[in-house]
Parts: C-alpha cells; sequence; structure tokens
C-alpha cells in the first residue's frame, strides 16, 4: 500500500475514503439508531435521479445530485411524520420513481458517455482533488450540527415522547437530520456508489453499537471501523485490481460476520458458566 501512495490519485481516494469514514461514523450512528435505514435507503437510490438531472441539464454533479437529494429527502422525512402508516410504501415509490428518473434522462442527454458503473458501485480512484474540500466541509458541518445538537439527540434518538417533554423541537431536528443524511448520502456514492452506500453507511455503526456505552463512543468507534474497512478494501482494490467500491463493502461485509461470530461464542461462554 506504501508504494501506491506515490500516486497522486491513490493519496486523494485515501483522503476521499477517510472523510467518507467520518461521515459515515457520525451520520451512520444517527440513522442506526433511529430505525431509519430503509428511509437512507430510499433517499440513496432516489438520488440517481439527481445525477440524471445534473447531466440531462449540464450541472456540476454536487449540485444537481445534492438539490435534488435533499428535495426528494424532505418528501420523504414530511410523509413519515403526517403518514407513518403509509410511510414505507411512498417512500418505495419514490425510491423507484427517482431511479428511473434519472435513468430516463441519462437516456436522453445527447453525448452521454459516463460509466454507468461508476456512480452504481463508486469509484473512490477517480473522486476529483476539488472534492475533498466539499467532503471535508460536510464533515464538519455534521461534526458541528451533530455537537450542537448532541443532547436533544440523545433523547430523540432513545425516547422521543420524553424528548417533547423536555422542550425539544423533535420535527426540526428529525428533518435536519434527514437533510445531512441526505448530503452525506451524495458525498459517500462516489466511494462506494448507491447500491452499496447504505452497507457503509450502518455496518459500523451496527458493529459499534454492541461495545460502545454511549451515543459519542459509537460515533467514534464507527469512524474507526469505517476508516478500517475502507483503507483495507482500497488496499485490495489496488493490489488484485478490483472495484473499489465492492472491494471495502466486502471488508465491511466480513467484519459485519466476524463481529456476529464474536458474539455468538461470547454469548456461548455466558451460557455454559451460569450452567455450570
Amino acid at each position: 500500500m506504501i508504494e501506491a501512495l506515490h500516486y497522486e490519485f491513490m493519496r486523494t481516494a485515501l483522503a476521499a475514503g477517510l472523510l467518507t469514514s467520518v461521515i459515515c461514523g457520525v451520520i451512520g450512528t444517527l440513522v442506526v439508531v433511529n430505525r431509519i435505514v430503509f428511509l437512507a435507503g430510499g433517499i440513496a437510490h432516489a438520488a440517481y435521479g439527481g445525477i440524471g438531472i445534473a447531466f440531462f441539464f449540464g450541472l456540476p454533479y454536487m449540485a444537481g445530485t445534492t438539490g435534488f437529494s435533499l428535495a426528494v429527502a424532505m418528501t420523504m422525512a414530511a410523509v413519515t411524520v403526517k403518514a407513518k402508516h403509509r410511510s414505507d410504501t411512498i417512500i418505495g415509490v419514490l425510491w423507484a420513481v427517482g431511479m428511473a428518473l434519472g435513468v430516463i434522462l441519462l437516456d436522453l442527454t445527447p453525448g452521454y458517455n459516463v460509466d454507468l458503473m461508476s456512480y452504481l458501485f463508486g469509484s473512490i480512484l477517480t473522486v476529483p482533488a476539488s472534492d475533498l474540500w466539499v467532503m471535508l466541509a460536510v464533515a464538519m458541518v455534521n461534526i458541528g450540527v451533530v455537537t450542537y445538537f448532541y443532547n436533544d439527540y440523545l433523547s430523540m434518538s432513545y425516547d422521543e415522547e420524553f424528548a417533547q417533554i423536555r422542550g425539544v423541537a423533535v420535527s426540526r431536528l428529525y428533518f435536519l437530520l434527514i437533510g445531512l443524511v441526505a448530503v452525506s448520502i451524495v458525498m459517500i456514492i462516489q466511494v462506494v456508489g448507491l447500491i452499496l452506500v447504505i452497507a457503509l453507511l450502518t455496518i459500523p455503526p451496527f458493529i459499534s453499537e454492541k461495545y460502545a456505552r454511549s451515543l459519542t463512543a459509537m460515533m467514534v468507534y464507527s469512524s474507526t471501523l469505517s476508516i478500517l474497512f475502507t483503507v483495507t478494501g482500497l488496499y485490495l482494490a489496488y493490489r488484485f485490481n478490483l472495484t473499489s467500491g465492492a472491494a471495502i463493502i466486502l471488508v465491511a461485509g466480513a467484519g459485519f460476520l466476524i463481529s456476529l461470530l464474536i458474539e455468538r461464542l461470547t454469548a456461548g461462554r455466558h451460557s455454559a458458566a451460569s450452567a455450570g
């Protein structure tokens, strides 16, 4: 891996992976503890419509995809607040329509020659160095917002009714969280693609939840695991000429299976000790 860092594109890819890991660690933790993984998945796949809009109208990728993703995310958030009993169906419809819109617009784009696979499965090796500043800004905004509203998000995540009694503006914080999720997903898509984005957003927090004793610790553990998975996957992709996004997710999946195995073995030992 050391020799690979002699190449500028590898250094840029590593930096993008580290920033993405921080974003995943912070926002992914809130996604998992608030049980909005399905909603985040809907935003990720609907974001493909934003990619189509960006190319069809000749807009910058970030502007087109982020704007559309935020619009879809706010719609989904409103649905989950006002019509919870139908939210899964409506999110599924927006999910499908967003992707279909993206495909149609890309079909209609004159001279379209963008590699579709790079958006479906990520292309961390081709992330422009200029995007690192955008990723850094998103990471800092995420950390800043979560730090400022930490106690409120803590209350909202584990006991929404108690948070409302305390006077926490739950609805506003929820919409803010969904907005952060949408913007974060646009960043992560560049690294692992829209199909695999939810895996990187949820696997590290899921593993960390078993060992963390606070929300802060869970975010730190999640970020650390994301860095480990990303760096390892990036190395394997470079070493064996693999698709980087898929390699990163396979490493994360292996980590997920190992955590389940450790949990099963630990539970078995405790049961044996109790029986003895």
